[in-house]
């Protein structure tokens, strides 16, 4: 069986058809994933390269999570943005990375162009940081995952009792570890561990997890650099009796 599949989708925007490929169900079991929920899979297919549909007519690009249909000014908002420049192109069939990359970035254009909700426009650029680590550019890894923890603070704050808060508190915690931000981290990891109304216990677990990975890299750096980070030790004194006693 081949691992990808055509489907047909109308474009909200210019309300055209077209095709676009797919990853079987069976074919997208990850083989292991990193913390912040970035998956590897197998040589033959990266369903996360089949997650943007094209539009080869005007080149809207969207994900499933978008919106479900534009009114006519967020039809003209694209149009003027990015739709009157396009010229046809096809991402309807197999991808490589740096296919992947350009249907993120349209994307991401086209997200913007009509005003997505925060959370659809973090989650593109979490994708495109994802394919910079899959090219290992630590440069823009971390430049996109900053974009992505800007966004996803802006979700918590405007949509977080409407959400799971367990796995996006961590998940910004976690971005603030990659992007080099160590005590933002532990403030955020202490929050899901000390919330009471939080019972998803993997989150807290990984937030445990995460926050000793810190510790550990903070002891490290002490060794070698004494006086070092003071600002960090002050987060980390204050936290360490919450996070290693709450249940």
């Amino acid at each position: 069986m081949e691992p990808l599949y055509q489907t047909k989708i109308n474009c909200i925007c210019c309300e055209s058809a077209y095709m676009t490929s797919r990853v079987r169900p069976s074919f997208k079991k990850a083989i292991k994933s990193d913390t912040d929920f970035c998956g590897y899979y197998k040589a033959e297919v990266n369903p996360d390269y089949y997650v943007v549909r094209v539009c080869p007519v005007c080149g809207y690009a969207s994900t499933e999570n978008g919106l479900e249909r534009l009114s006519d000014r967020q039809k003209q908002q694209y149009a003027e943005f990015l739709g009157y420049r396009w010229q046809t192109q096809e991402y309807g069939g197999e991808r490589n990375l740096n296919q992947a990359m350009r249907t993120y970035k349209l994307a991401l254009l086209s997200a913007q162009a009509v005003g997505e909700k925060d959370r659809v426009i973090a989650g593109i650029l979490h994708h495109i940081a994802w394919l910079y680590r899959y090219e290992e550019n630590w440069q823009e890894e971390r430049r996109f995952l900053r974009f992505a923890l800007q966004a996803y603070i802006r979700v918590y704050e405007t949509e977080g009792s409407a959400l799971n808060n367990a796995k996006l508190m961590f998940l910004i915690g976690e971005l603030y570890r990659r992007t080099g931000e160590a005590a933002d981290a532990v403030r955020w990891f202490s929050r899901v561990v000390n919330d009471k109304r939080i019972v998803d216990a993997a989150m807290i677990r990984a937030s445990r997890e995460q926050w000793q990975l810190i510790r550990e890299e903070m002891e490290l750096k002490r060794q070698s650099a004494p006086g070092d980070d003071a600002i960090l030790a002050e987060v980390m004194a204050e936290q360490e009796n919450s996070i290693s006693t709450s249940a």
